[in-house]
């Protein structure tokens, strides 16, 4: 794996479902209904039922893994900033873009953008990797 300050990272796109949403549900434990529940998601004010946060930042993780081989992820975080709306039919698209901020001390520093449809979907997201 070679990453050079100022490279542009192909973007990754990744379709999330209600099945995704109920298996990732099941696996993390988090079982608020606002990630199931059209009904419970619109009376709280959400568009309707929306990814877990944590989800959302799984596939950055994954993202940033196919960009560097699986290189050791040393800090990876974000500000939650929109929800990723998911509809009943179909899914909706989380794309993650990336460029190589800088590669210094063995390390490389990745600015990301998170988006869902137009929207970004997390504030100033960035992972650090250990080069190898």
């Amino acid at each position: 794996m070679t990453l050079t300050t100022g490279a542009e990272l192909a973007p990754q796109d990744y379709t999330i479902t209600r099945a995704d949403l109920r298996a990732y549900a099941e696996a993390s434990g988090d079982h608020n209904p606002i990630h199931q529940d059209e009904a419970v998601a619109t009376a709280v004010g959400l568009p309707g039922v929306i990814a877990h946060g944590m989800y959302t930042m799984a596939l950055v993780a994954r993202a940033v893994a196919t960009w560097t081989d699986g290189a050791e992820v040393v800090d990876l975080g974000c500000r939650f900033t929109a929800p990723v709306v998911v509809p009943a039919e179909g899914g909706a698209t989380v794309r993650v873009a990336g460029t190589v901020k800088a590669v210094e001390d063995g390390l490389a520093t990745l600015a990301l953008e998170v988006t869902s449809g137009e929207e970004k979907v997390l504030g100033a997201p960035k992972a650090v990797v250990r080069l190898g």
